[in-house]
């Protein structure tokens, strides 16, 4: 047993790290907790959509599992991945919903995406896109995010509704179901704002309630509730490698293109950003200010792109939430072995999340337990706008551009194209045109191209 955990101290590094076996696997278990709520949340997303949502459940549990476990194990970062909260969202509600991709379909683009991604990993292109993009592009795309999936989340929650006259507006606040949802939002702000640890699991807490308070009024017998259900039929086999043979046709289609860039950009962003902070928090950056044997970590996320695709779910990302296992201490690979190990395990647990499922009304659905999530995320996002160099007109204008296009044109495709044309028409009409990378050029060539082309077609 000596021979057995000197090794794994020498492998994680454990000693040199000044951490321990025991702090580590508790860091893991904190940061599994803080992310669980990914696994009902995607399964009901993506189920909007057409997805199976059983095996939509499993399929995340497993790919968050698995890559986990590879970043733990080969790349020896503390740094959980799971589904990217947002690209699930942007995959049913902007490719399936909108643009009328099947689900099969919409998952060959995340394949392509996905291998896209891993290629600009191994090749060291993925550095020089992300030094092209400005830093306020990047916390624009960030925050436009959040305002997409906060957005989202009160459409599911049926606090915001379509409406013939305005577009949108507030929903009916005297529907139990909405009132429900309500409730779960303003519990994850106010569990957010405690003092102390707790507000860590602020989501799942929240989460947690709002299912027991949903249960409660069901036996009660009050209409459109959540209830617990059985996973009958769902297996693996129904959505997984189900993308492979839609890879010819999307690849026929032009829009797929943006779509696909858009699914690339906003990983890449994310997954940099978060490989950062914790690179940060843990001390795994050099006097230089860049991380200490990246190169692993960056192709055991990237890989991850691939594998969420294959499983057949959204996109797979490194989470923020791995800060707070940084926080509890965690500083090698084996809290993120840990988390991946936890994560796997959680395939059994779908009859107890059940009661997370989205409900049907008429010919709508919602999902009033784990609408709050998004919210709260999105919520959580959106605070990167005060990095945002306000002084700059022309950060400002191409900022507001790209967060305002997301949330109106319903895309995250649309709105990053619109606010790189809007970014770089202004500096070269400031003079500033050198200020503009040659990359960043093409790309907003490629998207004037995309949306000139995608016209050509409507018409």
């Amino acid at each position: 047993m000596k021979k057995i955990a000197k090794g794994f101290d020498r492998y994680f590094k454990i000693s040199e790290r000044n951490t321990t076996f025991a702090r580590e696997i508790i860091a893991g278990l904190i940061v599994f907790l803080a992310m669980i709520y990914i696994l009902p949340v995607n399964a009901n997303i993506l189920g909007s959509a057409g997805f199976p949502g059983t095996s939509v459940f499993i399929a995340t549990a497993l790919v968050s599992g698995i890559t986990t476990l590879i970043m733990g194990v080969y790349g020896r970062y503390p740094i959980a991945l799971s589904v990217g909260m947002g690209m699930n969202a942007f995959l049913a509600f902007t490719v399936c919903d909108k643009l009328g991709y099947s689900w099969e379909e919409g998952l060959a683009l995340v394949i392509v995406a996905g291998v896209l991604f891993l290629l600009l990993s191994l090749t060291g292109l993925r550095e020089k896109i992300i030094i092209a993009f400005p830093r306020d592009l990047q916390l624009a795309i960030t925050a436009g995010l959040g305002f997409f999936i906060a957005f989202i989340g009160l459409k599911m929650g049926g606090i915001i509704v379509a409406d013939s006259g305005t577009l949108v507006s507030l929903g009916r606040l005297s529907e139990p179901l909405v009132l429900l949802a309500l409730f779960g939002i303003l519990a994850a702000f106010a569990l957010g704002a405690l003092p102390g640890k707790l507000k860590r699991f602020a989501i799942i807490i929240a989460m947690g309630l709002t299912a027991a308070l949903g249960l409660v009024l069901n036996y009660f017998e009050v209409e459109n509730m959540p209830r617990f259900a059985r996973a009958e039929g769902a297996s693996l086999g129904a959505v997984f490698g189900k993308g492979f043979e839609h890879i010819p046709r999307v690849l026929l289609r032009p829009e797929s293109y943006a779509l696909i860039f858009s699914l690339i950009f906003v990983n890449l962003f994310d997954t940099t950003a978060t490989l950062l902070a914790v690179g940060n928090k843990a001390g795994l950056l050099d006097e230089r200010g860049k991380l200490v044997s990246a190169r692993k970590a960056v192709c055991a996320d990237a890989f991850g792109a691939v594998l969420g695709g294959v499983f057949g779910s959204s996109t797979v990302t490194s989470y923020a939430e791995s800060t707070i296992g940084i926080e509890a201490g965690a500083r090698t690979g084996l809290s993120a072995a840990t988390a991946g190990v936890l994560f796997l395990l959680s395939v059994f647990l779908y009859p107890l999340f059940s009661v997370f499922s989205a409900i049907n009304v008429g010919e709508n659905f919602y999902t009033p337990v784990t609408s709050l999530a998004l919210v709260a995320v999105g919520a959580a996002l959106f605070s990167n706008l005060k990095d945002i160099d306000w002084s700059d007109k022309t950060v400002t204008f191409s900022a507001f551009a790209m967060i305002l296009f997301m949330v109106l044109t319903y895309s995250l495709s649309d709105g990053i194209g619109f606010g790189i044309i809007v970014y770089v028409l202004m500096k070269v009409f400031s003079g500033k045109k050198a200020d503009v990378s040659f990359i960043l050029y093409l790309i907003a060539a490629f998207f004037l191209a995309n949306f000139a082309i995608a016209e050509i077609i409507k018409a």
